[in-house]
């Protein structure tokens, strides 16, 4: 057969400028076919490595450091006061805060939460 029919197929992607080439088989038909599956193959292993690489920096993001310039909640009992550093929230009566009335600080909380949305949906 190689002296009658050239079957061999060599497909490149455009895009990306990756070539998968294929002569195994008799029929240049199931040659395109299975160069198209190995093609397709690569790019879908590029496209799952982005995608974990960008997840991972995602993650590296939100893991901090543990510094205390880290810190969410500061409970300070001489001074009888909780501060929440990420809205600037200052509160006293700390004991009744630890007997799980939370009220003033979750509805502080999910303000800012709702103001963080609306300016990112207005920018």
């Amino acid at each position: 057969n190689v002296n009658k029919v050239a079957t061999a197929v060599r497909i490149t992607y455009l895009p990306t400028g990756m070539v998968a080439t294929c002569q195994d088989e008799r029929s240049q038909l199931r040659n395109k076919m299975r160069a198209m599956a190995v093609l397709r193959a690569r790019l879908l292993d590029i496209e799952q490595r982005k995608k974990e690489a960008e997840m991972s920096e995602q993650r590296r993001s939100q893991v901090g450091t543990g510094d205390r310039a880290e810190k969410i909640r500061t409970y300070n009992f001489p001074q009888d006061r909780v501060s929440d550093h990420r809205i600037g929230l200052t509160l006293h009566n700390l004991p009744r805060i630890l007997e799980g009335e939370l009220d003033e600080l979750i509805d502080a909380l999910a303000a800012n939460d709702q103001m963080k949305r609306l300016e990112k949906r207005l920018a």
